[in-house]
């Protein structure tokens, strides 16, 4: 694989530190990033300023290891910090544990000509050296490394067309998918959300020549979240504000809802904050909204319908990865027959129901609680991307039955009860309905969502999942206890899937 190269000019010292920033946001575990220069070429401002962006600290002490070889710090991403200056022998850098490092985090090398090839062929080169009156860095590389960090030299780039080319950068969140966040800030402004959101890239096909995120209509591009947010916004929703947005790129710069999680303090649900999520959503479901939204001046995006092949392949998770999980085999022909079988049926009763925009993950992690606000106002939404057309109902079991956090029967049920409320206070609401249409889409999503955990463990190395499937087996008997869904539970208790299992 043949290298590539970027370059960047540093007029001052504060230019070195913003490029140890830029850096920082791309490190990932693993990462080797090989720093070359003369003394004096601003070595030790670059490291200093990458570790403490990484620490989330301007004033954590960064000694430098030209005594001690090696320092290490428990970062957002583990860092340790190498100078190889004293080195008498490549075969050292055993002693010193490269290895173990890279296993455990990503490291920073200074003097990395000392380890002759003993540097990974993927470490991200980095040489300073005096151009003019600052310096000039030319960063040279392979593979994902490199490609992590051009990205976020473009996000640099985006932020200084958007006048906020000076700003700090912090890690903010990423979630399950490629979309990661930053706070950036400037002196005298208000933080704002910097998104870097590229395009999907979609998996192989897995039904009818489609890939996965074809049939279950997930956003492929930043597009969606700007038409979706932009509608939300003129709807009376709090979202954020986008003031700048690069569509091509995927980078959006956006209003910063606040700080506080929607959860208390103790990560516990709160039930007011739930009751006013669930008024939230019976005023949205109270609107007509279009199925076709602006991005920008003749850039639409069209919303697209929750369906029967959404629903279905979704559902299908929990045989596709956790019966598998739970029998040690996969599922039997046999067995997936009789679950189509009982989900063509009960889909079959959405028939009639309300359909209206869906945002599909209305949970705590996407809702900002802003207590100095008054009435709906409270509630910031993010991460609306994914918004469907489908039953107003799904969004209702989404946060009733919150797949991050246990909510209790009687929290559920105080939810429910303001939601209903809400919509019969606006008019005629068919509330029989709505309860059978719930119970059918909270047990679709949280048959979902088994899938989804196991397979965040199996496929990509995220066993941290697995300690919420008791709590989606919970919320899925609690789903399936409604009369119209009696076949669908006989199915499941058959084949013991809502028994308790270790994982």
């Amino acid at each position: 694989m043949a290298e590539t190269a970027l370059e960047r000019f540093l007029a001052d010292e504060a230019a070195t530190a913003r490029l140890g920033e830029d850096l920082a946001m791309a490190l990932r575990a693993g990462d080797i990033i090989a720093l070359k220069g003369d003394l004096g070429a601003g070595k030790s401002t670059l490291a200093r300023a990458l570790i403490r962006a990484l620490a989330d600290d301007a004033d954590l002490e960064v000694p430098s290891p030209t005594f001690t070889l090696v320092q290490s710090y428990q970062t957002r991403v583990p860092v340790h910090h190498f100078d190889l200056y004293r080195l008498s022998s490549p075969d050292e850098l055993d002693e010193l544990g490269l290895d173990d490092a890279l296993a455990q985090g990503a490291a920073l090398v200074e003097w990395p000509e000392r380890a002759e090839d003993r540097l990974p062929a993927n470490a991200l080169q980095v040489e300073l050296a005096e151009h003019g009156e600052g310096r000039i860095a030319r960063l040279s590389g392979q593979g994902a490394t490199f490609e992590r960090v051009a990205r976020s030299f473009a996000m640099r780039d985006f932020l200084a067309a958007a006048g906020w080319g000076d700003a700090s950068r912090r890690h903010f969140v990423g979630d399950a998918s490629a979309r990661s966040y930053e706070t950036v800030s400037l002196p005298g402004q208000a933080p704002r959300v910097l998104m870097n959101s590229p395009r999907l890239v979609l998996g192989p096909p897995v039904r009818d020549g489609k890939p996965y995120a074809v049939i279950a209509h997930t956003a492929q591009s930043v597009t969606a979240f700007v038409a979706i947010d932009r509608a939300l916004l003129a709807g009376g929703v709090s979202v954020p504000m986008i003031h700048a947005q690069d569509l091509d790129q995927g980078f959006l710069l956006i209003e910063h809802l606040g700080p506080e999680g929607f959860l208390g303090g103790d990560g516990q649900p709160i039930a007011e904050r739930y009751e006013a999520a669930g008024e939230l959503l019976a005023m949205m479901h109270g609107k007509a909204w279009p199925n076709r939204m602006e991005a920008a001046p003749g850039v639409f995006h069209d919303v697209p319908p929750f369906d029967r092949d959404a629903m279905l392949i979704e559902a299908d998770l929990l045989v596709d990865w956790y019966v598998p999980w739970i029998t040690g085999k996969p599922a039997s022909d046999a067995l997936r027959a009789g679950y189509h079988k009982e989900w063509t049926a009960l889909l079959d009763r959405l028939e009639g129901q309300e359909y209206t925009l869906m945002l599909r993950d209305f949970h705590s992690p996407n809702i900002i609680w802003r207590a100095e606000r008054s009435g709906l106002d409270r509630l910031g939404i993010v991460d609306v991307q994914d918004a469907l057309i489908g039953p107003a109902a799904y969004d209702v079991a989404s946060l009733a039955m919150d797949a991050r956090v246990t909510v209790s029967p009687a929290i559920e049920r105080r939810t429910l009860e303001a939601y209903v409320a809400a919509r019969r206070r606006a008019g005629v609401f068919d509330e029989a309905g709505f309860a059978e249409a719930y119970a059918i889409m909270a047990a679709q999503r949280n048959s979902k969502i088994l899938g989804i955990f196991v397979r965040l463990e199996k496929r990509d190395g995220k066993p941290y999942y697995l300690k919420h499937l008791p709590r989606i087996r919970d919320y899925l008997r609690r789903a399936l206890a409604h009369p119209a869904l009696g076949d669908l539970k006989e199915f499941y208790m058959a084949h013991g899937l809502l028994e308790e299992r270790m994982p």
